[in-house]
C-alpha cells in the first residue's frame, strides 16, 4: 500500500504514455501482418478469400488509426504532454500524419465491404500507394515514439 502512496504523479504519466505507445505498436503490428497478407495475394485466388482479407485489413486499419489518434495524439493535443521536446516534435509531424490518416480512411472508405473489392490491378494499385502512406507514418511514428520513451 504504500508503495501506492509513493508513486510520484510524473511515472502515472510516464507508465500511462507507455501503455499509449505500447497498445498503437499492437495495433499497429496486427495491421502489418494483414496488410502483407493482403498486398501478397495470389493473382486469382478464391474471391471470398480476398475479400475477407481485404476487410479484415480494413478493420485493423481503422484500429490502429484510432489507436494512434485517440489516445496518443489526442493527449498531446491537448496540452498533456509536459515534455516540450515531444510537443514540438507532434506539433512538426502532425499534418504529415493527418495526410497519413487521410489516405487510410480513403482506403477503408473504398474497400471495407466485401463486395467493394475488386480483385486485380486497381487493388493492388491501392495496397501499394496505401503502403507508402504506411511507411511514412510508421517512419514519423517512430521519431515521436522514441522520444516518448
Amino acid at each position: 500500500m504504500s508503495e501506492d502512496l509513493t508513486t510520484k504523479p510524473s511515472e502515472d504519466r510516464r507508465s500511462n504514455t507507455q501503455e499509449l505507445v505500447d497498445k498503437l505498436l499492437e495495433e499497429r503490428a496486427k495491421m502489418l501482418v494483414l496488410y502483407c497478407r493482403a498486398a501478397g495475394l495470389d493473382a486469382d485466388p478464391p474471391e471470398d478469400s480476398v475479400a475477407k482479407t481485404v476487410q479484415e485489413f480494413c478493420q485493423l486499419l481503422v484500429d490502429y488509426i484510432a489507436a494512434g489518434h485517440f489516445t496518443l495524439y489526442e493527449r498531446i493535443v491537448n496540452g498533456k504532454e509536459r515534455r516540450q521536446r515531444v510537443a514540438d516534435v507532434a506539433d512538426d509531424i502532425y499534418p504529415d500524419i493527418a495526410d497519413t490518416t487521410g489516405a487510410a480512411l480513403d482506403f477503408n472508405d473504398k474497400y471495407e465491404r466485401p463486395e467493394k473489392v475488386n480483385e486485380g490491378e486497381e487493388l493492388a494499385g491501392d495496397l501499394s500507394v496505401l503502403g507508402e502512406q504506411l511507411a511514412t507514418r510508421i517512419e514519423l511514428e517512430d521519431k515521436l515514439i522514441n522520444l516518448l520513451r
